[in-house]
């Protein structure tokens, strides 16, 4: 099955955000974001299993096509350019969909402008974490490769075919993925992620400044979809067994286990499917307002 794209390029503040759009011609709408240092092609496998939905996909700011935006960087900078792709996208209330730290942005969007979401599907993030004091360690490669030039794509997808949660289970979509987030000509290509970003946006992801209690107040709908394996393809995951109690009774719902996948493959792998259908199942009417 393949899927149709075009780019996407948004106006906001401070340049045009940027990003892919999946099936444009599609009847209806889904609006997904990203990890903290992916990009928009990493919605391709979901977007598959989505025939007739319109997926936009944007690249955050300091990432992607959006990589040379400028700061603010947090998620309430991330919040605004979404809801100036709704506009753009004339689309009124929407199912949104999250990764990683994708999953908080999505949440804070939900917070902020609960009559444009309709419901939330948060994969394996939107959860508070605990205090990040290395982010270089914390993401490995993924933080790594910030600083490293690299002479041709193939050489950058070598970068990442050693990494243990991609090497093993690399596909076409991986590809596309990597390819994406290079800029630069050879042999000076580079990752196009704003690494002042990522260090903005990693200290958000502990529930500080009224996160979590927002989260716990959201009136959409939530779905709640966990890898068993985390960022390196290890056990424990991301969110370990002993939190499954506290995830379901902050987000009052059912946590969802993706079977054999790790932090990258629940969208970019395997687990594509399931979340779709978390996404296919969710609700489209549209939230109370005034809670």
């Amino acid at each position: 099955m393949t899927t149709s794209l075009t780019d996407l390029a948004v106006p906001v503040a401070g340049g045009v955000l940027g990003g892919t759009v999946y099936t444009p011609d599609g009847a209806s709408t889904v609006l997904a974001i990203h990890g903290i240092t992916a990009n928009s092609r990493s919605w391709a496998a979901v977007a598959r299993e989505l025939p007739g939905v319109r997926v936009i996909a944007p690249d955050l700011r300091g990432r992607g096509a959006s990589g040379t935006l400028p700061a603010p960087y947090d998620f309430a900078s991330h919040v605004a350019d979404l809801i100036a792709v709704l506009d753009d996208a004339g689309v009124e209330s929407v199912v949104v969909v999250g990764h990683s730290m994708g999953a908080f942005v999505a949440a804070a969007l939900a917070d902020r402008h609960p009559d444009r979401v309709s419901a939330l599907v948060l994969v394996d993030g939107g959860v508070p974490l605990p205090t990040v004091d290395d982010p270089a360690a914390a993401l490995g490669p993924a933080m790594q490769r910030l600083s490293v030039e690299f002479p041709d794509r193939s050489a950058y997808r070598r970068f990442w075919q050693a990494h243990p949660a991609l090497g093993p289970y690399w596909n076409d979509d991986l590809s596309d993925y990597v390819d994406h987030d290079l800029v630069g000509v050879e042999p000076h290509l580079r990752s196009s992620v704003n690494a002042d970003a990522v260090l903005t946006n990693v200290v958000e992801l502990d529930g500080r400044n009224g996160y979590r209690e927002a989260l716990a107040a959201l009136p959409q709908p939530i779905e709640f979809l966990r890898a068993p394996r985390g960022l390196f393809d290890e056990v424990p995951p991301l969110y370990p067994d002993e939190r499954v109690g506290e995830i379901a009774d902050l987000l009052r719902t059912d946590v969802v286990d993706v079977p054999d996948v790790n932090h990258y493959t629940i969208v970019l792998g395997p687990g594509a499917p399931i979340v779709a259908q978390a996404i296919g199942k969710a609700p489209t009417r549209k939230p109370e307002v005034g809670r």
